[in-house]
């Protein structure tokens, strides 16, 4: 087999070598097309453009497939941590003990923020959004720890930033919840590991301190695990983007919770719930509302259905129905909304349209209903999502960082404007 593809253009032959990684996947490497044919090519969405190669995950969506450095995400859901699956995907391979303890015990030495940050919650009004909160605390940290704004940071000191954000943003996301609800500060405790720490934070108060549940935790720590990386993805993609100016990994990060706040994005579980909740208070009736979602002519739109790389049942959805329901069971909660998400869920994979159009449930359509039953509120959901996404974010920073073949991104476009034409000044009156 040849190892290039020939491409004809105006009489011009480009030859663009077959780049083969190791699961497979093939590409082909179109690094000198402009300048051997004049021509770019065209991809709104990036659907069918690599932007890098990556070590991180590898992800097949016609197979349902997702592995977190080779190892499957049902394995890491079933027997792993948030912490120790952080390790994974930032150093590249599972910690033994000594790395695992030293790495957790980090996290409470970095899981305070400077005190004088209070004062940017105090500042903010009670109504702001906790992602709006979250992204602007995370860029300041640059101006409170300047001693690690580097263009490029050494190894040891990556991996120091990396704790200090993982620690860090879980304090700052429960701080933006207390804020928002008008409840005093609970800061973090040193004798917690770190999912219960946040639970501590976000629902204690003076009066009633918060019980942990080891059922609400292990439910928790599966779903960040699940949300820790997902290749190159609208948000990731940002944070490499911005991260390839060699802007630092706060600036970086702080990007990729603005553009994971998007409905379309961090947002999606979100909109499954609110449209549970339109249904159960219009009846229901879960026929009347895939028929208007077959409906071209319809405004409404079935939430978590359907992914854009997963052609195939997306694993994820696999393990958190099941989690949804494990843990539903074990606190006595009955919530009408998982019983009405498993109904549509039924009913749409016999239908037809759905099975053609490979609409199966996503991630999302399930995570909502863990967050309710763990007591966490709409406008956190997105947070969630960014505290699971941040150990996904610093590995792909520190991979394009350290990459002496990465260059800073600027796409291209095609200008469909108006052609040449002169200014014509404004008539004197």
């Amino acid at each position: 087999m040849a190892d290039f593809a020939e491409l004809k253009i105006d009489g011009k032959k480009v030859e663009c070598p077959v780049i083969i990684g190791t699961e497979g996947e093939k590409a082909f490497d179109i690094g000198k097309l402009r300048s051997q044919s004049g021509c770019i090519t065209l991809d709104p969405g990036f659907a069918n453009t690599g932007s890098c190669a990556s070590a991180i995950t590898f992800l097949d969506g016609e197979k349902g497939i997702l592995r977190y450095r080779g190892i499957p995400i049902e394995q890491l859901a079933e027997k792993s941590t948030f912490v120790e699956t952080s390790y994974l995907l930032i150093h590249g391979r599972l910690p033994n003990h000594d790395e695992l303890d030293a790495f957790s015990e980090a996290f409470n030495e970095h899981s305070m923020i400077h005190e004088d940050m209070i004062n940017f919650f105090h500042a903010y009004p009670s109504t702001s959004h906790p992602m709006a909160i979250l992204s602007a605390m995370v860029c300041a940290m640059s101006a409170y720890y300047p001693e690690f704004v580097k263009e490029r940071p050494a190894q040891e000191e990556i991996d120091r930033i990396a704790i200090q954000l993982l620690s860090k943003v879980r304090t700052i996301c429960a701080f933006s919840y207390k804020k928002s609800i008008g409840e005093p500060f609970v800061y973090p405790r040193y004798d917690l590991s770190y999912v219960p720490n946040f639970l501590n934070m976000m629902f204690s108060s003076p009066t009633h301190p918060y019980k942990i549940v080891d059922e609400v935790v292990r439910a928790l720590q599966v779903l960040l695990i699940l949300h820790a990386d997902h290749e190159q993805n609208c948000s990731t993609s940002t944070v490499r983007l911005v991260g390839s100016s060699h802007a630092n990994l706060y600036a970086s990060i702080s990007a990729g919770i603005c553009a994971l706040w998007g409905p379309l994005h961090g947002g999606a579980n979100q909109a499954v719930i609110e449209m549970l909740e339109k249904i159960q208070k219009d009846g229901g009736n879960v026929s009347k509302y895939i028929a208007m979602a077959k409906d071209k002519n319809s405004n409404f739109r079935l939430m978590g259905f359907g992914h854009r790389v997963y052609k195939n049942f997306d694993p994820r959805a696999k393990i958190i129905k099941k989690r949804a329901d494990d843990l539903l069971n074990k606190l006595g909660i009955h919530d009408p909304l998982l019983e009405l998400a498993k109904k549509m869920e039924e009913t749409a994979l016999k239908d037809e349209y759905f099975i053609e159009r490979k609409l199966y449930p996503n991630v999302d359509f399930y995570s909502g209903i863990i967050y309710r039953a763990i007591g966490i509120p709409l406008n956190m959901f997105p947070v969630m999502f960014a505290i699971g996404r941040l150990p996904g974010w610093i590995a792909h920073w520190k991979e394009m960082i350290q990459d002496p073949a990465t260059k800073i991104g600027r796409p291209l476009q095609i200008y469909v404007g108006e052609t040449k034409k002169d200014y014509t000044p404004i008539e004197k009156r």
